[in-house]
């Protein structure tokens, strides 16, 4: 593949830095620190303003119809900040996934409003009890034999901005595979409950105890999935998901690492800057490979699956380097720094958080190398 960034791309990350540098500052984040949410209003207006979040709808939804790609590329620069917005939950895949596979009247009704930052969406991908996206633990059943009426129960944690969001994708496990089905809060039913995470980023447990919902609520079709995962709403959601975390990871470490070499050239220990020892010159390179390894398999995910290829296993590769590159790229920063890295008025802190959240997220690296091994064990 080529890695270099079409003109989309470019023009796209350059105008999501240029908002991002004027708006995130230290005041603005300490205030979505403080706050319930950890959600900055006003830059996600501003980010709808400029057109960034309908940037990959169609045009039928207000958006420019560009993809994937292009969604990794802000993500990047969200991370580089850790901008306090729910981007990957309500655009690239609330409204991504209602785009791709939704009715006209599902796109009009929820991923329109959702490019124009007047409503959060958001998906429930997590589980309580499980890790595997094929066999989810909540469970939907028909109502009557013609698929016009659905009952769901389960519990689905950590969902991304659950208590911000005005609708909730749910994948569930149905009779004929596992199917997405369209919730609100507002339904019979539901119950979201406010969840406090490390990184302080907004997130709510699910609970779905006999939800009714209309044949029109299912999000695509509620049959089986490609056996890599990537077909299908729900299989597409695990997948975008995954490689939407890993573009936030890319962001996250290459600013981590970039503070973490500012401070090494500044720092002056024993008559020298400390990065002028080994020990800590050889800790920058080490991580300098780690974040170009995340970086390059994100993209190289990020790829196949924008192009509808068999992508399990790279999905998995690039999710193994976020989660364990990640960690060490994260500790190298706070043990370079020292005591600094700790301080909450010393941005550090922020990446540290923000690197372990998308390490664990969706599974760590232990779960990704059981996938890769099993897609092994399972090949010809």
């Amino acid at each position: 593949m080529d890695f270099t960034e079409n003109e989309s791309q470019a023009e796209l990350a350059a105008l999501s830095r240029k908002i991002l540098t004027e708006q995130v500052t230290p005041e603005r984040l300490a205030a979505a620190d403080a706050a319930s949410d950890r959600f900055d209003a006003g830059l996600w207006d501003a980010l709808a303003r400029a057109g960034i979040l309908a940037a990959a709808l169609p045009e039928s939804l207000g958006g420019a119809g560009l993809g994937l790609l292009e969604h990794c590329s802000v993500l990047a620069e969200l991370g580089r900040t850790v901008a306090p917005v729910p981007y990957l939950a309500s655009i690239v895949l609330g409204a991504g996934a209602i785009a791709r596979f939704g009715t006209p009247e599902q796109q009009h009704r929820w991923a329109a409003p959702a490019g124009r930052g007047e409503l959060i969406l958001t998906a429930a991908l997590a589980e309580e009890d499980g890790d595997d996206p094929a066999a989810p633990p909540a469970r939907a059943e028909p109502v009557t034999d013609d698929g016009q009426g659905w009952r769901l129960s389960g519990v689905k944690t950590t969902v991304p901005a659950a208590p911000l969001a005005g609708l909730i994708l749910v994948p569930a496990a149905a009779p004929g595979g596992v199917a997405v089905f369209l919730v609100t809060p507002g339904d019979a039913g539901v119950t979201v409950q406010r969840q406090q995470l490390a990184s302080g980023d907004s997130a709510g447990r699910v609970v779905l105890d006999d939800v009714r919902l209309p044949g029109d609520r299912v999000l695509g079709r509620a049959d089986g999935a490609r056996t890599d995962g990537t077909d299908g709403a729900a299989g597409w959601l695990m997948a975008a998901g995954t490689v939407g975390l890993c573009a936030l990871q890319a962001g996250v470490t290459e600013r981590a690492l970039e503070l973490t070499a500012e401070y090494a050239r500044t720092r002056v220990q024993f008559g020298k800057p400390i990065g002028g020892f080994q020990a800590v010159a050889q800790r920058l390179a080490d991580a300098y490979i780690d974040t170009e390894a995340i970086r390059l398999t994100m993209w190289q995910a990020a790829w196949r699956l924008s192009a509808g290829l068999p992508c399990g296993t790279q999905v998995a590769t690039a999710k193994f380097w976020a989660a364990d590159a990640g960690h060490r790229v994260a500790h190298t920063a706070v043990h370079v720094h020292g005591g600094v890295s700790i301080d909450l008025r010393y941005p550090l802190h922020r990446y540290f958080a923000a690197a372990k959240h998308n390490e664990f997220s969706l599974g760590g690296a232990t779960t990704q190398l059981r996938r890769i091994g099993a897609a092994l064990a399972a090949s010809p």
